[in-house]
């Protein structure tokens, strides 16, 4: 994705910068993993503003992301990448071989087309989710579980990665991108590569 910059027009577009999305989806999103996303308005539950200066905003639809990869030993194709407006990175289409449909975390460099698949002694490839034994040491990886079966919690906004500096017994040690050092579960799940839109932090 490319940084798109504008001609000073008006106050508000000099300077502005944006991301291009002009690869993505531009459709509306797959209707069975989308749920209604209510605004609270900055209200309470006695309808008393507790959070000034929160109403208002565009209607969001909150995508359903399968944070758990619990489909296992079938091969997935990735049909579209979209953006979702719950979170920074943008999010992928997979279609399975039994026709199910979910949503995940899309990577840097995947293409729609490409295939996935989650399990263990698998390719290690961009998009395919493993357990950290099954993962050399060095290689990024995103989405990682804290605890085996917990759904992956490290590592989930844009651009992000960590990566596994070696192993402790029955532990991997994961080096974060602040430099601190965590022991996790070696049955942990982890997704290879690095996330996707790692131009998010150049928008003004």
């Amino acid at each position: 994705m490319t940084l798109k910059t504008f001609k000073p027009y008006t106050k508000s577009s000099r300077g502005t910068v944006l991301v291009d999305r002009a690869q993505l989806w531009k459709g509306k999103p797959f209707k069975s993993l989308t749920e209604k996303k209510k605004s609270s308005k900055g209200r309470n539950n006695y309808g008393r503003i507790t959070s000034r200066n929160s109403g208002g905003g565009h209607k969001k639809k909150y995508r359903t992301i399968d944070f758990y990869r619990k489909k296992t030993n079938m091969k997935g194709f990735i049909e579209r990448i979209e953006y979702d407006p719950n979170r920074s990175c943008y999010i992928m289409l997979v279609k399975f071989e039994d026709g199910e449909k979910f949503y995940y975390l899309a990577p840097q460099n995947i293409k729609i087309g490409d295939t996935i698949e989650n399990g263990s002694k698998i390719e290690i490839k961009s998009g395919n989710c493993m357990p950290l034994q099954d993962i050399p040491t060095g290689i990024d990886i995103h989405n990682v579980e804290i605890q085996p079966g917990g759904g992956g919690k490290i590592a989930r906004s844009a651009g992000t990665s960590v990566s596994i500096s070696g192993i402790d017994g029955n532990y991997s040690i994961i080096k974060m991108t602040s430099g601190e050092v965590r022991k996790i579960d070696s049955r942990s799940l982890a997704t290879i590569g690095v996330l996707s839109n790692p131009d998010q932090k150049n928008i003004k």
